[in-house]
């Protein structure tokens, strides 16, 4: 049995060179150890410049766009709606309302009849009157004909004393008799105007049982009711209350800082808290010279001391032919002490004072042309404290900073990250 060459004991021959040949490990490159360290290196740093080395936000604007538009300047009053006309329609004589003929909210017109008043004591007061009356026209035609007889009886005397057929005593008592019938006539004439004027007065007092509108109104208020007994006898009590609706007053209270600057003739305008976007027009046509407080007892003595706040009243009218104001509503009253029309405004919170009448502003330009933010001195017209009109220095479109708004806050470190909390935190717990 021969044996192959290399082929002894299922393994390679001695003298095979594969089997003889020694075996060496194949060398590993560096390339990765080398990035895992760079890129260990590039987190510690990353880490280390966010810790020590806080990146600081920009500072952010508020801005506004420089406008044009309207603007005007203003004193705020609080006011409130009276009518023009309001009468108390009252009793001029005492008894029971027999009728009451009107209602609450009814349109009267001028002599339309409201109420009755028992008239029996008045209409009894003028018979009375008139029976007087007659009585003394006719004492006056009894003391007609005794006049028209001592007339004749001294025309007897004269002539018999001419003829010396009587003496001077008889024509002195005729001549006195006469005047005595003259004086009495004078007394009666004169009794007959009295009683004249009693009857006059007592058909007037009968004329006041029927209550009688005064004005053309609406009664806004019944302050007697039907069946009630009045007594005028020290005041004329009210039946109801009529006002004409179709033009209110509004009395605006003005402060005592604001009053200076107000004069009649002024442009105003008001608004009701029923409808606050609808403006009413009219004219300031006066101001009260003293305050309502000057009627009160307790401003008698006046005092340094006193801190209460003061206001004039001032007056205008407005007309209300569609009954959409009411009496006793409240009004917020703008008198206007200056406007413009089209013109550049910016918000008063814009305006930096740089002296006297001059104001800067901080207008933000643009980005890519530093410095972003210049500022202007600017020229300005009226300002009601919330809008400013630009008279120079500005341009349409621009935009003007009224404040700095926070800075964006960083992001939170990752949990595990080293070093301690940013500037300006404070971590809390563990």
């Amino acid at each position: 049995m021969s044996i192959l060459p290399g082929n002894h004991k299922g393994g390679a021959a001695p003298s095979d060179p594969v089997c003889c040949m020694p075996t060496t490990p194949p060398k590993k490159r560096p390339f990765g150890r080398y990035a895992a360290i760079g890129i260990a290196v590039l987190v510690l740093l990353f880490v280390f410049k966010g810790c020590f080395f806080p990146t600081v936000a920009p500072p952010r604007y508020i801005t506004a766009t420089v406008a044009v538009g309207d603007i005007e300047q203003t004193v705020l009053a609080s006011g409130s709606l009276q009518p023009f006309e309001l009468v108390d329609v009252g009793s001029q004589v005492s008894g029971q309302v027999k009728s009451l003929k009107v209602a609450l909210g009814d349109k009267v017109q001028k002599g339309q009849l409201i109420a009755n008043i028992d008239p029996a004591t008045q209409r009894n007061a003028l018979l009375i009157a008139q029976a007087t009356l007659e009585q003394q026209k006719a004492q006056r035609l009894s003391q007609e004909a005794t006049l028209a007889q001592d007339k004749l009886a001294l025309a007897r005397q004269t002539t018999t004393f001419a003829a010396e057929a009587s003496s001077r005593q008889d024509l002195e008592v005729a001549q006195s008799t006469l005047k005595s019938a003259e004086a009495n006539l004078a007394a009666t004439n004169a009794l007959i105007k009295q009683a004249s004027v009693a009857v006059d007065t007592a058909g007037v007092n009968l004329g006041y049982t029927q209550i009688l509108a005064p004005i053309d109104g609406v009664v806004v208020a019944i302050q007697t009711k039907q069946g009630q007994t009045v007594n005028a006898v020290q005041s004329a009590p009210t039946i109801v209350k009529l006002a004409n609706l179709a033009t209110m007053t509004v009395r605006a209270q003005i402060s005592e800082a604001d009053v200076v600057h107000v004069h009649p003739g002024q442009v105003v305008y008001f608004t009701i808290l029923g409808d606050p976007d609808r403006r009413f027009y009219a004219r300031l046509r006066g101001i009260e010279p003293a305050p309502d407080s000057i009627t009160s007892t307790a401003t008698a003595t006046t005092s340094p001391a006193n801190t209460a706040a003061v206001y004039y009243n001032g007056l205008f009218e407005v007309a209300n032919p569609d009954g959409v104001l009411r009496t006793s509503m409240t009004a917020q009253v703008y008198i206007v002490l200056a406007t413009a029309k089209h013109v550049l405004t910016i918000p008063s919170a814009a305006l930096t004072p740089a002296g006297p009448g001059r104001y800067t502003v901080r207008v933000l330009a643009d980005p890519k042309k530093p410095p972003a933010v210049r500022t202007v001195t600017v020229t300005v017209g009226i300002n009601n404290n919330v809008s400013a009109q630009v008279l120079s220095g500005l341009k349409a479109g621009e935009k003007v900073i009224v404040g700095e708004g926070a800075a964006k806050e960083a992001a939170p470190r990752p949990p595990g990250s080293l070093g301690g909390p940013p500037r300006g935190q404070v971590r809390i717990g563990g």
